[in-house]
C-alpha cells in the first residue's frame, strides 16, 4: 500500500516514514501542503496521513482540494494534529479526513488506524485476509498457506498484502510499482517481475498449485478458488487518488 506522509515536523515526518516503512508500506513524504497536492496529483495513493497545520495550504485546505480534485475515489486522510477540541475534529472530518489522531500519539495506535482504514477499500473488519488457502494477519505481520508458515521478506509480504486485498483482479506491473513500492523506485527495472517471481515460488514451494498468475500483456493476478468465475483480463477497477 503506497501512504503520504505530509507534516511541517521532519523528525516526526521521518519517524512515522521509517515505522510504516518496517510495517511493509510504501511511503513518501511531504513537508508542506502544496508539495503534497502535488504528489497526490501524480500518483494514486491509498492513504494520506496528514498533519492539520502547515505552511502555506494548511491540511483541512489540502484535504479538501484533495475531494475536488480525484477523479475517482479520493484516498483515504488520517488527520494528525495537536489541535484536540471537538470543534477541530469535527472540521477535519466535514472537510474529507476519515479519522482523526491527537498529537503526541502512539505509533502502534497510528499504526492500527492506518490498518483499520486501509481496510475499509477491501471491504474486510478484521486484519486476516483470507484467500482460498493463503492468510495474511496484518496486524501480527505473519501469513501462511494452509498449514505451512510463509517466511517473507518485507517487500514479499507488502506485495502479497496487496494481492490479496484485491483477488482476482489484473494487475499490471505499473500499477503494482505505483502501490507497493515508493517515490524512489526505479520504473525501468525488472524490480516487480523479480519479486513476483519470489513471491510465487515461497507460495508453492510445498507443492500447492500457483496462486499467482501471469497475464500475458496485462500482468498478475492472484486467483481466488472461491470465486464464483474470472474476473475479466484488463484494467483493475478505479484507485482512491486516480
Amino acid at each position: 500500500m503506497r501512504v503520504l506522509v505530509v507534516d511541517d515536523e521532519p523528525d516526526l515526518v521521518e519517524a512515522v516514514a521509517r515505522g510504516l516503512r518496517r510495517e511493509g508500506y510504501a511511503v513518501d513524504v511531504a513537508y508542506d501542503g502544496e508539495t503534497a497536492l502535488d504528489k497526490a496529483g501524480f500518483t494514486g495513493y491509498d492513504l494520506i496521513c496528514l498533519d492539520l497545520t502547515l505552511p502555506g495550504a494548511d491540511g483541512l485546505e489540502v484535504c479538501e482540494r484533495l475531494r475536488a480534485a480525484s477523479a475517482g475515489v479520493p484516498p483515504r486522510v488520517l488527520m494528525l494534529t495537536a489541535r484536540d477540541s471537538i470543534a477541530d475534529r469535527i472540521a477535519g472530518l466535514d472537510r474529507g479526513a476519515d479519522d482523526y489522531l491527537v498529537k503526541p500519539f502512539a505509533f502502534d495506535e497510528l499504526l492500527a488506524r492506518v490498518r483499520s482504514l486501509l481496510r475499509r477499500d477491501a471491504g474486510r473488519t478484521t486484519a486476516v485476509m483470507r484467500v482460498g488457502d493463503i492468510a495474511l494477519d496484518d496486524a501480527r505481520r505473519r501469513a501462511r498457506r494452509g498449514d505451512r508458515p510463509l517466511d517473507l521478506t518485507a517487500k514479499e509480504f507488502a506485495l502479497l498484502r496487496y494481492f490479496m486485498t484485491r483477488p482476482e483482479q489484473v494487475l499490471s506491473a505499473e500499477h503494482l510499482l505505483e502501490h507497493v513500492w515508493d517515490e524512489h523506485a526505479d520504473p525501468f527495472t525488472n524490480t516487480v517481475r523479480v519479486t513476483v517471481g519470489t513471491l510465487r515460488r515461497k507460495l508453492t514451494e510445498a507443492g500447492e498449485p500457483s496462486s499467482i498468475e501471469t497475464v500475458i500483456g496485462s500482468g498478475y493476478r492472484l486467483r481466488d478458488p472461491g470465486a464464483r468465475s474470472p474476473a475479466p483480463d484488463g484494467p483493475p477497477s478505479p484507485d482512491r487518488g486516480r
